[in-house]
């Protein structure tokens, strides 16, 4: 096993499912001691016992990115436990399908207020220690449709779209202070919640097609970008996207 983030404390919000899971178990397979949070209790607990069976400190406490006071806290008590903060990654996220005449502005300002506003909420709780120490990681999470466009999932759309910017825009702000600012943009993954999706409708037949590998990825492919993103290697990378998606992004004619 190669520890190439040993000695580092990373938070992993919406790190107890899904993608997130996967990136704060390789974070710990890497070497990192992991604060994974997200809003369920038992999702929590359960991660954090997974991160401690790797031999790595963990910290139980659940946090919501729509609300800076948990966001706060979480902080307060991961410094207060671990003594600093090197790692940060925004895993949470929601989206909803719904025709864009139609969309309520609630739905709207709902699925903005966790994926961009939250994503924003996160970078300046936990940037903050780390600016003060001169030294961190942020890695967030754009999407495919960061670049193309999804039919009829408009808000996720220009949620993840203008996490791109956000990432870009921390990345001029902070990277001459010891802070690289990077995003992760995931191709079509395979999970407990899409798998229905992905092998059961027209809808992941085409994500198939037009994606030159054949095959949809995996999760923990996804989470070895984000802790190249986390460790020393990717020193001198700042404000990039990288996308992880089997060629999609490159696709135009498949046959």
């Amino acid at each position: 096993m190669v520890t190439v983030l040993a000695g580092r404390v990373a938070v992993v919000l919406g790190g107890t499912g899904g993608i997130g899971k996967a990136v704060s178990l390789a974070l710990a397979d890497a070497g990192a001691d992991v604060v994974a949070s997200s809003r369920r209790p038992l999702q929590v607990d359960a991660t954090a016992a997974e991160i401690e069976r790797r031999g790595r400190r963990a910290l139980r406490m659940p946090s919501d990115v729509t609300d800076r006071a948990s966001l706060e806290r979480l902080c307060a008590e991961t410094l207060r436990v671990f003594g600093q903060v090197d790692i940060l990654v925004n895993c949470a996220a929601k989206t909803k399908r719904e025709p864009t005449l139609d969309l309520p502005e609630a739905d709207w300002h709902d699925v903005l207020d966790t994926n961009l506003t939250g994503t924003l909420r996160a970078c300046q709780v936990f940037g903050r220690p780390m600016l003060e120490r001169g030294y961190g990681r942020i890695v967030n999470f754009g999407s495919l449709t960061s670049f193309v466009a999804f039919h009829e999932v408009a808000a996720y759309a220009a949620s993840k779209g203008a996490v791109t910017l956000l990432t870009k825009s921390l990345a001029v702000e902070w990277g001459s202070r010891g802070i690289c600012v990077n995003a992760v943009a995931p191709g079509v993954i395979r999970t407990d919640l899409n798998a229905a999706l992905l092998d059961g409708t027209g809808r992941g037949q085409e994500l198939l097609m037009r994606t030159p590998m054949k095959r949809f990825g995996r999760p923990e492919e996804v989470a070895a970008a984000a802790v190249f993103l986390a460790s020393e290697a990717a020193s001198f990378v700042n404000g990039e996207i990288l996308a992880v998606d089997g060629g999609f992004l490159a696709s135009g004619v498949n046959q």
